[in-house]
């Protein structure tokens, strides 16, 4: 997905090269990713065909599969978000600043009457 939303629409070939040559997965491999992106999750469309190779595109966005992998996340602990939150403090990944930027987006929610 990285490739495709920096990239834009790009065929497996193009996908696959992206990886550093190091790491890069057998072509076969990116080609069944992608699919199953494109027939189960719906991440990828394919916008158009050359010969008969497809060419890929996100069908999300980068925030939207965020939002959807934090909801998912989130399932896993019945919706709560507390474990995850003193998670992501005891492991310093989540800064002073973030809690006061989380604090005023809470706020602004209360202010339009949305529940928290």
């Amino acid at each position: 997905m990285e490739t495709l939303w920096n990239r834009g629409a790009c065929s497996i070939r193009e996908i696959q090269e992206a990886f550093p040559e190091s790491k890069r997965p057998a072509y076969t491999t990116v080609q069944t990713t992608v699919y199953r992106m494109l027939e189960g999750k719906k991440a990828v469309k394919i916008v158009r065909r050359i010969s008969n190779a497809n060419i890929f595109d996100a069908a999300i966005s980068r925030d939207d599969a965020g939002r959807k992998l934090i909801d998912d996340l989130l399932s896993l602990f019945g919706g709560r978000g507390k474990p995850v939150m003193a998670h992501l403090v005891e492991s310093g990944s989540l800064s002073l600043d973030d809690v006061k930027e989380a604090e005023q987006e809470i706020r602004k929610l209360a202010r339009k009457g949305k529940p928290q």
